[in-house]
């Protein structure tokens, strides 16, 4: 979509002499342009104790506090990203906490996290990746904003066990256009009163959840990571460059290290028995 004539030419003398990011630019009677528009789509099922939750939450805050975060922001075409966050579980719990916000330097940054950490933690059962995936992508259109990429920020600790396929919900979304990155968290090691948890879920993200040019998978593996991760994942995503690049998902012919259909097995098997 074009952008009016002085945006546009603020923007080439900007970048062509100063090296300076544009301010948010609104495409003429229609969205403000940003250089990416960006869902966290986040875990809250009941496989997530407390203490993840409250870390979870926590690193979001964290990682859009930094000053790093903050100057990757000034680093970008148009020094903004529309940001939204949502929490999902089963088929039918999606929860918009923070709809899509512009976030065009530190007090939009700020306010978004003093937002997430006043926001209420719910806890619902079963784990729906593929319809966090479907829900995400049914909230972009009509958002506002105009990104140089979408992308949709998966974090959990469990496979898919409830709703459609998961590589059929993310490979519909990889066909409009969507990044999807990867946040797996591996704090616990699977037990047997932890059952809808794998031993290698960093491998089921990159096989069968995440994809899309630049797409990436950071796992988080001690409580201390989670601000760290998050930090990096953040900056990682609004820094991306818009070139397509090769994606870490194995895209090749070859069959996924993992069954993609784990997390829907398991369940079965707990209810047969």
């Amino acid at each position: 979509m074009r952008l009016t004539s002085f945006a546009a030419l603020s923007c080439a003398l900007a970048v062509a002499f100063f090296l300076a990011p544009c301010a948010p630019a609104r495409a003429s009677g229609g969205p403000v342009v940003v250089d990416v528009e960006l869902m966290l789509a986040v875990d809250v099922s009941r496989s997530m104790d407390e203490e993840e939750q409250r870390l979870q939450r926590r690193g979001y805050a964290e990682a859009l506090r930094s000053t790093e975060f903050h100057d990757a922001l000034k680093a970008g075409v148009h020094g903004a990203v529309a940001l939204a966050y949502m929490e999902w579980a089963g088929s039918e719990h999606q929860t918009l906490i923070a709809p899509f916000t512009l976030i065009d330097g530190a007090p939009a940054a700020l306010a978004f996290a003093d937002r997430l950490e006043a926001a209420p933690i719910s806890r619902e059962s079963r784990t729906s990746i593929s319809r966090a995936i479907q829900e995400a992508v049914e909230l972009f259109p009509g958002n506002g904003f105009r990104g140089l990429r979408r992308v949709i920020d998966v974090s959990g600790d469990g496979p898919n066990n409830a709703g459609p396929f998961v590589v059929a919900a993310r490979d519909a979304a990889l066909a409009q256009g969507f990044v999807i990155n990867g946040l797996p968290i591996m704090i616990k090691r699977p037990t047997t009163s932890r059952w809808g948890e794998i031993e290698h879920l960093d491998v089921y993200y990159e096989d069968c959840v995440i994809g899309g040019p630049g797409a990436f998978s950071l796992a988080i593996r001690a409580p201390q990571d989670f601000i760290q991760a998050t930090r990096r994942k953040l900056l990682m995503e609004i820094a991306a460059p818009v070139e397509p690049a090769p994606t870490i998902r194995r895209v090749s012919a070859e069959a996924p290290r993992v069954d993609c259909r784990i997390g829907e097995a398991m369940w079965r098997r707990m209810w047969d028995n």
